[in-house]
């Protein structure tokens, strides 16, 4: 009669087990995130167009003009004080009173339109 000892650890079956687990956790959570971030990003972009068409309305109250450069809304002593970028888009260099604002290459991909 032979004397076996018993060795603790994992059997290549049940790490197999677990590793395709993991892999079907990470194939629900992955467009989940691409989605929210997606999201995130348009929001954000959505939220810098109202700014901007906030920021030409003071100006041409101010002004008494019907069209703003970017660069007369836009700067340290201006009425948006920095417009930072999200996914690389692209703002407009020119507001237009009652003219619907284009953000264009949202992550080289998405366009968005805000009508003030």
């Amino acid at each position: 009669m032979k004397n076996y000892t018993h060795r603790k650890g994992f059997t290549l079956v049940e790490i197999m087990i677990v590793v395709v687990i993991i892999g079907l956790l990470a194939a629900m959570a992955i467009p989940a995130f691409q989605k929210v971030r997606v999201a995130s990003q348009d929001k954000a972009v959505l939220n810098n167009a109202r700014q901007m068409a906030a920021a030409a309305d003071q100006y041409y109250l101010e002004n008494g003009a019907v069209f703003a450069n970017s660069s007369s809304l836009v700067g340290a002593t201006n009425y948006v004080k920095a417009l930072n970028t999200v996914a690389s888009e692209t703002y407009p260099t020119q507001y237009t009173q009652g003219v619907t604002i284009t953000i264009t290459g949202i992550a080289n991909a998405r366009t968005i339109t805000y009508a003030p």
